[in-house]
């Protein structure tokens, strides 16, 4: 039977070595680039190569984290970045970015590639497609079930990684940018600022509505191993060594347990005490497995963390951390005048023999087995050491220190090499054909368009009928106005029609695509506005279209990715260009960044486009205000969340696909960059939410008269985003 895998965290050397001796069976750690926790202590380059043959030795994998966004003039670094870990054995790497995983297709041939969370695979469809662009493994939004996991499992084969134990995301991971937008700290770049663990004022109350409860399933083991998953992770690079190796060692315990006698499996009071003794909020729950969403997964009172055993932590750091980790061999030593001294290292199967400078006779002080074994003991840099050694010499012989020392380094090395080979990691004669490196790149200039299209997201049907009215070039309907009455009036329309997809979609919710699917067939429409994976997947599938589409120029409809697809860098550009028509720029890049893309587009094939006014989404969650105020009447809405400055941020509750959408507090408006002549993108949306109709008008009117003329807008509260500042 395969043993599900049991993935620990290590933002340094020590938690690494705490984790392995606990007993996980991989480790995820990020480097000094590219990784998701930008605040953790992280390793140097010299750190993961030793971390990497340290892992090998004791028959373990080591993944690392890419999986940030990365912007163009970052792209190139990530070769040289990579390039030491791939010839050392890395295990695999876990991404975001479309780009970055095109980017290691290409050039690291053979290093497996796992889909971080961050990519918000939220079903079959969406797992299927990463799949086929080389993914090995997904980690899918922690928003799941057990039951849709399993469904993933069961539909695509796939390896399936998920959490099993620490802190929780209110918001679907990836689709977050609440303090990217607050305070310029983008969690795709691994800057999270946490606003989620604030206090707001909900339904006039002031509590922590956004804060999820820690997780914590050492007593639902035994249903997650059942189903299928392929390897549970635990969440905490940012935290204390002694938490990865007290953690991992507690879950060891009960996988384990559970395989030696699974009809007895129970989980001690004590174990449970220990769990909650490190670094874990006040309050726990299993996250999403068992339940959609609820008030009872939400520490509403407070944040904080629960007290943290001193005594506790410092007998973890003595039992897993302290000393250093090796591979224990049997060593045998052959010493003869006139003949080469050899040494024979052995473990299990694993043997190395290695001969050195010739023995020479004794002129004044002979060497000892004393001597000799207090030489060979020494492990130095090595992970291999010698406790037991057997030594066949004569009397009154004599080597330099020199010779036994280099004797030992190389007996060593031979030893690691060998125990890896044998631990199944044989990857220097795999990786020994690798691709060169990136040419320099050819930038492209791109030509200002001469028209400007105006185009409008609509969230309400008076919207809807402002927008005609106005005669923009096109519209992009909500998804929820596709009902009969709506869309016998766009039969008269001449504009442009778009539907725009769900923001998340779950297999629950395939209906609603397939109704877009039906509405998109009757000739209203132009072309659909994705926003997920699934649905992505779902427009493009050959189940859709017939066995004969290969790809988007068979598809009959346009399609046009928002900004959340997040295409930030060439890479991520050429990949899509080829999977659909229309893509948004990116929200958290800035002008300049901006150019840069558009630069690489050129415009003609794959058209560019931004968003230049609107209430930006900063969260889409599974959990639902309503209901956590018990106010869930299965009814679409609006609610309000005042922070501590009194700001108000709308939030939507979406009760067709069941999730609320978080807006920030005043809208985006880029109406300068808008009006200028030069300006090199020429199709721009303006994102309607909660306006009104004659609201809607007005602003379509003002974006439509300062193409002739520039005046400052009429409204006074607006933000200009990240189109000046960008992200770190």
């Amino acid at each position: 039977m395969k043993k599900v895998e049991l993935l620990s965290p290590a933002g340094n050397f020590d938690a690494l070595k705490g984790a392995i001796r606990a007993g996980a069976d991989a480790v995820y750690l990020g480097g000094a680039h590219y990784g998701a926790r930008a605040y953790a202590e992280n390793f140097t380059k010299e750190e993961i190569c030793r971390g990497i043959r340290l892992a090998h030795i004791l028959g373990r994998k080591i993944y690392l984290t890419v999986n940030t966004l990365v912007k163009e003039k970052e792209l190139d670094n990530l070769y040289d970045f990579l390039l030491p870990f791939y010839e050392s054995g890395l295990d695999g790497v876990i991404v975001q970015d479309f780009g970055v995983l095109c980017y290691i297709r290409t050039y690291f041939p053979g290093l497996a590639i796992h889909a971080s969370t961050q990519m918000t695979v939220t079903g079959s469809g969406g797992a299927n497609f990463v799949k086929e662009q080389g993914i090995s493994r997904i980690v899918p939004a922690r928003e799941l079930s057990l039951e849709e996991i399993k469904k993933i499992k069961l539909e695509t084969g796939v390896e399936i990684e998920a959490f099993i134990h620490g802190a929780m995301c209110y918001c679907y991971s990836g689709q977050c940018l609440f303090s990217s937008i607050l305070g310029g700290r983008s969690g795709n770049r691994g800057r999270c600022a946490q606003p989620c663990r604030l206090g707001y004022n909900l339904d006039g109350k002031n509590c922590y509505p956004l804060s999820m409860k820690d997780m914590c399933t050492i007593e639902f083991l035994p249903q997650l191993i059942d189903s299928g998953i392929d390897s549970f992770k635990i969440e905490g690079r940012m935290k204390k060594a002694a938490y990865a190796a007290g953690v991992t060692a507690i879950y060891r315990k009960y996988i384990d347990k559970y395989y030696q006698d699974k009809e007895n499996f129970y989980v001690s009071e004590k174990d449970k005490s220990l769990l909650h003794s490190l670094y874990i909020r006040s309050e726990t729950g299993d996250g999403y497995y068992r339940r959609i969403n609820g008030k009872e997964m939400i520490s509403l009172k407070s944040p904080a963390y629960s007290a943290t055993d001193e005594q506790l932590l410092k007998e973890i750091e003595k039992k897993y951390i302290d000393g250093q980790l090796y591979q224990d061999v049997e060593a045998k030593l052959c010493l003869k005048v006139g003949e080469p001294v050899s040494i024979s290292l052995q473990k299990n199967a694993a043997g190395v023999h290695i001969t050195g400078d010739v023995v020479q006779k004794a002129q004044k002080q002979p060497l000892t087995k004393e001597n000799i074994k207090e030489k060979i003991k020494k492990g130095g840099e090595s992970f291999i050491k010698a406790e037991q050694i057997n030594i066949d010499m004569e009397d009154n012989v004599f080597l330099p220190v020199r010779s036994l020392n280099e004797l030992r380094r190389k007996a060593a090395t031979c030893m690691e090499m060998e125990i890896i080979r044998q631990n199944g990691f044989d990857f220097i004669n795999e990786r020994k054909s690798l691709p060169p490196g990136p040419k320099e790149k050819r930038e492209v200039s791109c030509v200002p368009s001469l028209e400007r299209q105006i185009q409008v997201s609509v969230h309400t049907a008076e919207q809807l009928w402002a927008a005609l009215d106005e005669k923009v070039s096109r519209i992009y309907l909500d998804y929820s106005l596709l009902d009969k009455k709506i869309l016998d009036r766009l039969r008269r329309s001449v504009v442009q029609l778009f539907i725009a997809s769900p923001y998340v979609v779950r297999a629950k919710d395939i209906l609603y695509l397939k109704k877009i699917k039906a509405a998109l067939s009757s000739g209203v429409f132009d072309g659909v506005l994705v926003r997920n994976l699934e649905s992505y997947h779902f427009f493009t599938s050959q189940d859709i279209y017939g066995k004969n589409c290969l790809n988007k120029k068979c598809i009959p409809e346009k399609i046009v990715l928002d900004a959340n697809f997040y295409l930030w860098n060439r890479e991520s550009v050429n990949f899509w260009k080829n999977q659909a028509d229309e893509f948004y720029l990116p929200l958290e890049l800035n002008g300049h960044e901006w150019q840069k893309l558009l630069g690489i587009t050129g415009g003609k094939t794959f058209t560019a486009s931004a968003v230049v006014y609107g209430r930006l989404p900063v969260m889409i969650t599974a959990n639902c205000l309503k209901k956590t105020m018990g106010k869930c009447n299965k009814k679409p809405g609006m609610v309000i969340l005042g922070d501590r400055y009194k700001k108000q941020f709308p939030v939507y509750t979406d009760c067709q696909c069941c999730y609320n959408v978080i807006y920030n507090s005043v809208p985006l408006s880029l109406h300068k960059m808008f009006a200028l002549s030069d300006c090199p993108v020429s199709n721009f949306r303006l994102d309607f939410t909660f306006e009104k109709r004659e609201d809607t008008a007005d602003i379509i009117r003002y974006f439509k008269e300062i193409l002739v003329r520039y005046k400052e807008p009429f409204y006074k509260e607006y933000t200009t985003g990240h189109y000046k500042r960008g992200v770190e």
